[in-house]
């Protein structure tokens, strides 16, 4: 079913567009793709990025707060870049273009999504503290998309590169991936043999 994308700030998708016609913005050192593709360039998809700050150890959903919004830069049929904006005094402005793994993994999972049975409002969710990037895909696709936290039945889908021990493009419940996410940033603290003479 298709996925309901919010709409992203109109200040947002004007920086990018800006930036976009800037020669010294599309020529940044680590955007050959956007180099070497004069045009037509436009930006679709656009994600709002949430981050995890902490995830603590009674594995209550952690809470997220807005960070971004992510366009995908098309050429034709494909993405060959992103641009991200940011919330400044200001409003809404263009950061960045960037490449790398991230982006193909995205629209893989994008179009994956787009084939599940249930209707979702597609998000970005970083958890810094892994370098994990995930879609979140929230069950409401109502709901604001620059707010709330991940309910247990949301769906994420590790991008890749994932952490090891977590698969890429493998979609998990919020209730079913949690627990390991607390493992993994909580670890059991290691039990120490006694020394020698002393009371095990």
């Amino acid at each position: 079913m298709p996925l309901h994308v919010p709409p992203a700030p109109a200040p947002a998708l004007r920086s990018v567009l800006a930036a976009l016609g800037s020669p010294t913005a599309v020529r940044e050192p680590r955007t050959p793709a956007l180099r070497s593709h004069p045009g037509p360039l436009t930006p679709e998809l656009p994600l709002p990025v949430h981050v995890w700050d902490e995830i603590t150890p009674d594995g209550r959903p952690p809470r997220t707060r807005l960070t971004a919004w992510r366009f995908l830069i098309r050429h034709g049929e494909r993405a060959v870049a992103a641009a991200d904006t940011v919330l400044t005094p200001d409003g809404w402005t263009f950061s960045h273009f960037f490449e790398g793994p991230y982006l193909n993994s995205t629209e893989r999972a994008l179009r994956h999504a787009e084939a599940m049975p249930a209707v979702y409002q597609p998000r970005l969710l970083s958890i810094p503290a892994l370098y994990m990037l995930t879609l979140w895909l929230h069950r409401d696709p109502t709901a604001d998309a620059t707010t709330g936290v991940p309910a247990p039945s949301d769906v994420l889908v590790p991008l890749a590169p994932a952490p090891p021990g977590i698969a890429a493009h493998q979609p998990c419940t919020v209730a079913d991936l949690l627990p390991v996410l607390t493992l993994r940033l909580n670890p059991a603290p290691t039990r120490t043999a006694p020394l020698l003479g002393q009371p095990a």
